[in-house]
């Protein structure tokens, strides 16, 4: 496809933006809208890395029709820096071909909180590399896992400022009763996020 579209089955838009992630020079951002079977989904970055994944709000579950949005190929934005190109590729694949999501490349990040040495950013590397599709963690056992077994709270603390959900997946840490407990994008969105990898993880078995 031309100017770097990418065959996928959701709608890219971008807009040209001038930020700054490092409080150095500013970098230029640019931000494309993913058509997903939740929703509209914001990706921002630059050339550098991915920004930020802004999820919508989830009142209703998607019907089916409305689920099906993410099986139609359109092409995507034209000028997409790469991070943004492999990110939403990435998540077309989990929508659609979650299987493929473990070939695929990460994104490169670009967010201040991913650069900071810190608990929070230790926290959210150890959720993206040892939680994988289709499994769930408490807060207890991820504070564990990070290496602080008493910062259950901090890893709450931690999933709130998460600024690449999905990809980093919050919405598999659930509380240690097996409620999903609270999320960025709403309770909806995360049931809806963890039944989806459920089902696509049995019919991969």
């Amino acid at each position: 496809l031309p100017g770097g579209a990418f065959p996928s089955t959701m709608a890219s838009r971008l807009v040209p933006k001038v930020g700054s992630k490092q409080g150095g020079a500013p970098c230029r951002e640019r931000s494309v809208v993913v058509l997903s079977p939740v929703g509209r989904i914001e990706v921002s970055g630059c050339e550098t890395g991915v920004h930020e994944i802004k999820l919508p709000k989830m009142s209703q579950l998607p019907s089916g029709a409305e689920s099906s949005v993410a099986c139609e190929v359109c092409e995507g934005a034209e000028e997409m820096p790469e991070p943004l190109q492999q990110c939403t590729a990435w998540l077309r694949a989990y929508f659609c071909e979650p299987e493929a999501t473990g070939t695929l490349p990460v994104p490169a990040f670009h967010h201040p909180l991913l650069q900071r040495d810190s608990f929070t950013r230790q926290v959210l590397w150890t959720l993206l590399k040892d939680v994988k599709f289709g499994e769930a963690v408490s807060y207890k056992q991820l504070a564990d896992l990070a290496g602080n077994s008493r910062a259950a709270r901090a890893v709450g603390g931690a999933m709130r400022s998460n600024p690449l959900p999905i990809i980093i997946p919050c919405h598999r840490v659930i509380r240690s009763s097996g409620d999903s407990g609270n999320y960025g994008g709403g309770q909806l969105l995360k049931e809806w996020l963890l039944s989806h990898e459920k089902l696509q993880k049995e019919k991969l078995a």
